[in-house]
């Protein structure tokens, strides 16, 4: 153990992590290929997916350690603080009041129900008033306890803090102001403060700083503002009050811009936290005078672009968060300087110009976050690279799940051996109603390409097998991704457009017999080809203007645009939008309708009618309500899917990725068996064929 003793809790706290950090050095001088990463000292190096994945790959067992990111201070902060509690002694106290605690010169007062600051011995070191019911601190109040070095005023309801309150406290190292409803601090507020290191305003309602209101604080080193209602931050810098300024923490405030005078003097800063606030600009040289700073959070503002230059004077810098940003673009030499980086968050931030060149001076990286997987094969040299998945694709495979890698060969196999099967049969065997032959095959034409579409992707999986991640984001902007992917999209409308039609001619013939509504060839052919050429159009318009759809089929690995993500474009929005829950939806509705009035229609006739012409069409009608039945066991789900994303819901990729790979296609492979092998009409004709062959051999 190392001796802190005769430290203040700053130098004290400075030296802990100076020497963590020597600890934590790198993982030793073995180079590695990119993509991986050395097994501590030894000359060994493993993928990088292979880092912190529960299984010990190295034998010294350097692949499972230092899984958790603790670049920079925070997460240390805690466990520092605890080593430094003191051991509880007896009351050194003469005068403390009766409902408090007292050990050693210690009062704890937590809770207690006061109104007013109680009267204690002027020996006393800590006083613990949080939790009560105070509403103002008159002057001169702690005047007479200046051995106070710890003072916990949070939680109470103070509103009005006299100029004077804090007088007389030269010896006041921490000052615990939190969750009150301060809204101004008066100029001088902490004159005698000289020794202050420790200042906590979080949730209060501070909307502005006035000038000179930190005057006096010569020593302090943490300063927290979490929580308030801060609009802007003072003209003159922030540290000119406070020249030993080392961790600034103004998280969940208004900001909205920060100017290069914003931190002009703080040289000594070394944890700037600005997260949650509404900053849309950032001067060029606004950090340009902390040399000394150790983490930076910007996350979570209004940021769409950063200055070039923003931090090319920050070489000390270890921990960077800019995640939840509306950026739009980031500079291939946008961080270049950050040479000890260690730590860098970009999540929810979309990259369209990502590339290798972008993180190259990372040689210290140690953990990234990212929106997308599959842009960790731009940062091949980071130990630890998050996300692993996006649900539907992994860092070693496009189909991220074993069993649904296996069920795609399954599911496009039986797709596309039914539905050949009965085109081949329909094709030989002649069949009293020849227009609705037509239109079954071309139905079945139209679900095989769905199991050819699954085949694709199951090979391309095969392709990419073990090394996705390197290949994810060219594959997903790819010609062979856009061209299955509108395939599958071909496939499915004419399915639906398809079923809708021999819907509507069905429901004609049963609610309407003696309308005598007969389709002749001509007609049929008509339809067939309008549907396919409807189908086609809806496929291929995503690709006539790239400015409006964006990369519509490349969104995830199977290249379907199921989902709607935040940074989609509006135009393919609306179009996904208008095909899922427009023309879909419309058709699935009148498949309903037409079925409900079919049956409606056949149980009346059948009550009075003595003739058996009906027999036929009815069969028929029950076996597509059948159909009807599966086709919404298909659909409902993708509606629900389609609704929940349109709303911002988060959905699992994993929930995608079996819609897309199981629900979506099932109906593919279902339609052949419904439509022909079990119909009654078919099996009689096969048993004539069969037995007319059996007689011929004979």
């Amino acid at each position: 153990m190392h001796n802190f003793a005769g430290y203040t809790d700053a130098e004290a706290l400075t030296q802990f992590l100076h020497r963590l950090r020597l600890i934590k050095c790198c993982w030793g001088e073995v180079e590695c290929p990119l993509g991986q990463f050395p097994c501590g000292n030894l000359s060994m190096c493993l993928p990088q997916p292979q880092h912190c994945n529960g299984l010990q790959d190295c034998p010294n067992g350097a692949d499972e350690e230092n899984c958790v990111d603790n670049s920079g201070w925070p997460q240390l902060f805690d466990a520092f603080m605890k080593k430094r509690v003191e051991e509880a002694e007896g009351c050194l106290l003469d005068v403390y009041p009766e409902q408090c605690e007292c050990e050693g010169r210690v009062v704890n007062c937590h809770s207690r129900g006061l109104l007013h600051i109680p009267t204690i011995s002027s020996n006393v070191t800590a006083l613990v008033l949080n939790s009560n019911r105070i509403m103002s601190l008159p002057p001169d109040l702690f005047v007479r306890y200046r051995h106070l070095e710890k003072l916990h005023l949070q939680n109470n309801s103070i509103e009005v803090i006299s100029k004077r309150a804090f007088s007389g406290l030269f010896s006041l190292r921490q000052l615990y102001l939190s969750w009150n409803r301060i809204s101004t601090l008066k100029a001088g507020i902490f004159t005698d403060l000289q020794n202050l290191q420790w200042l906590i305003l979080d949730e209060n309602e501070i909307s502005s700083l006035r000038h000179r209101a930190f005057e006096g604080l010569q020593s302090l080193y943490y300063l927290s503002l979490v929580n308030n209602s801060m609009e802007q931050l003072p003209r003159t810098s922030f540290c000119l009050e406070m020249p030993r300024l080392h961790w600034l923490d103004l998280e969940g405030n208004r900001i909205a811009s920060l100017s290069e005078a914003s931190f002009q003097d703080c040289t000594t800063l070394q944890v700037l936290v600005l997260r949650k606030n509404c900053i849309a600009t950032i001067e060029r040289g606004t950090f340009s005078a902390m040399h000394r700073l150790i983490e930076l959070d910007l996350s979570v503002n209004k940021l769409q672009t950063l200055p070039p230059p923003l931090f090319e004077n920050l070489k000390s810098l270890q921990q960077l968060n800019i995640s939840n940003n509306p950026l739009s673009n980031i500079y291939e030499d946008q961080f270049d300087s950050l040479v000890n980086l260690q730590s860098l968050s970009m999540e929810e931030v979309e990259i369209p110009n990502i590339s290798i060149r972008m993180f190259r001076s990372f040689n210290n990286l140690s953990h990234i976050y990212f929106k997308r997987f599959e842009y960790c094969g731009y940062s091949p040299t980071v130990r630890s690279c998050k996300p692993n998945t996006d649900g539907i694709s992994s860092f070693e495979n496009l189909l991220a799940n074993i069993i649904l890698r296996v069920f795609v060969w399954v599911v496009a196999f039986v797709i596309c051996f039914g539905n050949i099967f009965v085109i081949c049969l329909r094709s030989c065997i002649a069949s009293e109603n020849q227009h609705h032959t037509m239109a079954i095959k071309s139905l079945c034409c139209a679900d095989c390409l769905m199991g050819i579409y699954l085949l694709f992707i199951g090979s391309f999986d095969i392709k990419y097998c073990g090394e996705y991640n390197r290949h994810a984001q060219i594959w997903m902007e790819s010609l062979s991704c856009q061209l299955i992917g509108s395939l599958a999209m071909l496939s499915t409308e004419v399915s639906v457009l398809m079923l809708t039609y021999m819907t509507l001619e069905k429901y004609l013939c049963i609610v309407f017999p003696f309308q005598h509504f007969q389709v002749g060839r001509k007609s049929t052919l008509c339809y067939l080809t309008a549907i396919w050429a409807l189908g086609f159009v809806i496929a291929v318009i995503p690709f006539l203007d790239r400015q409006t759809f964006g990369n519509y089929y490349g969104r995830n690995g199977v290249c379907f645009p199921l989902h709607t993500d935040q940074m989609e474009k509006p135009g393919a929005r609306s179009y996904s939008t208008v095909i899922f829950l427009g023309l879909n939806l419309v058709a699935f509705v009148v498949i309903v309708f037409s079925y409900t009035s079919m049956f409606y229609s056949v149980q009346k006739t059948a009550k009075s009618a003595r003739q058996t012409a009906l027999d036929r069409d009815v069969s028929i009608a029950k076996r597509f309500f059948f159909i009807v039945f599966t086709d919404a066991m298909c659909w409902i789900p993708i509606f629900i899917l389609k609704i929940l994303s349109l709303l911002r819901v988060q959905i699992a990729g994993t929930m995608i990725l079996w819609v897309v790979i199981f629900i979506l296609p099932i109906n593919s492979a279902l339609n052949p068996i419904v439509y022909t092998i079990t119909t009654r009409a078919f099996q009689e004709r096969i048993k004539v064929c069969l037995r007319y062959k059996c007689h011929e051999t004979r």
